[in-house]
């Protein structure tokens, strides 16, 4: 017997099955510093991120970053039935739970193989248990193997589900605010004469807001998944309504400011919220978003658009002080994810991603 086998064995299934359950389970985020989960994302995303990072701009990038989401789950499922399997093998060795495989053969190569087969519940037949204590550990297992495999079924489509509610209001902002979405344009294109109105518009946004915190929190995964189009992201999104909102509540009286001030209090909240789940400390843009020439050009463009905005005292010092409680984050969660930020106003070649399709 081997009796430090047995406790490893036993100690690598607990916290292995915990790191499971937190992960696909239990619905917000777990504070510990020690995960696995994390450990094997940081391991992960790190090198991968290197190498994006080394490539231009542009589809090949894109391409790479892309398939780190899905992938990584997959190789997150791996890595945890791998560790399982081999501490049922540790189990069975430190135990000496007399396993024998074809012309007599035992030994810690039979007792992993036999881990193996029974996890996936192949049940080949080739090495069998002797023992009640063999027999116990190979049941054990196979359940073990049937509610694994059920908790990965159940948890991808509820993934692509999430997935999918986050990218239909990105989606929208196309013809909305443009690709990339800016500020500027999403508040001209919906002040015009017969637009939606802005607070429905913003009242949207915040419950958009309030689901991405929810899911993205319990599911941190999530955030690796890139939008279906370069220019787009969740990150530049979320940004713009921030933008939105900062605007809404300095410039525009029009009844739109209660709104405002809910939705920006919700994403500010999910932006904190994410830099707080991967541990990310807030880093101011490396250069002003909105300079104080681009800002007299942005309220040119509006007012050359109709929107009647208002002239208060230090309203240019209010929205810098407002654009400081979430721009820090912002730009911490876009260099993380290599997401751009989205600018204030648009480029003269800037097309919507509807016009460029086809």
């Amino acid at each position: 017997m081997h009796p430090w086998a047995a406790i490893v064995g036993v100690a690598l299934i607990l916290v292995i099955l915990w790191d499971a359950f937190e992960t696909i389970v239990l619905s917000r985020r777990v504070s510990r510093k020690f995960r696995i989960t994390r450990y094997f994302y940081r391991v992960l995303w790190t090198p991968w991120r290197a190498a994006a990072k080394r490539m231009p701009p542009g589809n090949s990038r894109e391409n790479l970053l892309t398939v780190f989401g899905p992938l990584s789950l997959i190789l997150l499922f791996a890595f945890w039935a791998l560790g399982l399997v081999i501490s049922f093998g540790l189990l069975h060795w430190g135990l000496a739970t007399q396993l024998t495989g074809p012309g007599g053969r035992a030994g810690f190569g039979e007792d992993v193989y036999m881990s193996g087969t029974t996890f996936f519940t192949l049940g080949l037949g080739d090495v069998t248990p002797r023992t009640a204590l063999a027999r116990a550990l190979t049941v054990l297992e196979s359940g073990l193997g049937f509610a694994f495999l059920a908790l990965v079924i159940g948890y991808l489509p509820l993934i692509s589900q999430a997935f999918s509610r986050r990218e239909v209001n990105i989606s929208m902002l196309d013809a909305r605010a443009g690709s990339p979405p800016t500020a500027a344009l999403l508040l001209r294109r919906h002040r015009r004469e017969g637009g939606e109105d802005l607070r429905a518009l913003l009242r949207d946004w915040e419950r958009w807001s309030a689901e991405l915190l929810e899911s993205h929190v319990s599911f941190p995964v999530l955030s690796y998944f890139r939008s279906q189009h370069d220019n787009q992201s969740w990150v530049a999104a979320l940004t713009t309504i921030l933008d939105v909102c900062a605007f809404v509540m300095v410039h525009i009286d029009d009844g739109a400011r209660p709104a405002a001030r809910l939705t920006f209090a919700m994403a500010r909240h999910a932006v904190v919220d994410m830099c707080a789940v991967f541990r990310l400390k807030p880093t101011p843009p490396p250069a002003n978003r909105l300079p104080p020439e681009e800002e007299k050009r942005l309220e040119s463009f509006l007012a050359a658009g109709g929107l009647p905005l208002e002239a208060a005292d230090g309203a240019s010092a209010k929205l810098t002080a407002l654009r400081a409680m979430y721009e820090p984050q912002v730009q911490a969660l876009a260099s993380f994810l290599i997401m751009a930020l989205p600018e204030w106003i648009p480029g003269a070649e800037v097309k919507d991603q509807w016009h460029t399709l086809g």
